[in-house]
């Protein structure tokens, strides 16, 4: 394998690792991927918006799924409101966003992912994360202003702050020392 292909490989794999924040509802929820295993959240508080269809986790937000973790200062859950006519009032359970703001990290056993701010987009299925974004898979690390990640695809693009702003794109790579680069 080439230095390239191996590049290429571990901003994949990279910008894979993003895809356990995408999450159906709560009750849904998929933090850990293809897992059945039931999400914990914790917080400082609970606030519950039904005008806004929303929930809001505050001080020190935490979801777990078996062996993934979600922290950031607040968490919260946006759903679709209740279709006229469906006997339900409110809200529906159907996720259309979530949003994870201040000293966001998304952790597993493998991967890990810093940055300001996460919102996944439900409609679009993508993710995009801001703000000082760094991302690492075993001793890789990819760093940059703005992370975008299609859920479904996997297709990823990290953007830096322009030329003009120094904050560009880096990407240092330890060729074998990847989880997945071949021995």
């Amino acid at each position: 394998m080439t230095s390239l292909q191996h590049s290429v490989r571990t901003a994949t794999a990279i910008a894979a690792l993003c895809l356990g924040l995408a999450a159906a509802p709560v009750a849904q929820a998929q933090l850990a991927r293809n897992s059945k295993a039931p999400v914990d959240i914790t917080a400082d508080q609970l606030e519950l918006v039904n005008s806004q269809c929303s929930a809001v986790y505050s001080g020190g937000a935490e979801a777990l799924q078996e062996t993934s973790r979600l922290r950031a200062n607040e968490l919260r859950i946006i759903y679709a409101p209740a279709p006229p006519g469906s006997g339900k009032n409110g809200c529906s359970s159907d996720l259309l966003r979530m949003e994870a703001t201040g000293s966001v990290f998304y952790v597993t056993p493998e991967q890990r992912v810093r940055g300001d701010k996460a919102v996944y987009d439900a409609k679009t299925q993508t993710l995009t994360v801001t703000g000082s974004v760094a991302a690492s898979r075993g001793q890789d690390v990819m760093k940059g202003e703005r992370l975008v990640v299609n859920t479904v695809s996997g297709d990823a693009r990290m953007e830096g702050g322009g030329e003009r702003s120094g904050r560009r794109v880096r990407t240092v790579i330890y060729p074998g020392a990847s989880p997945d680069a071949p021995k």
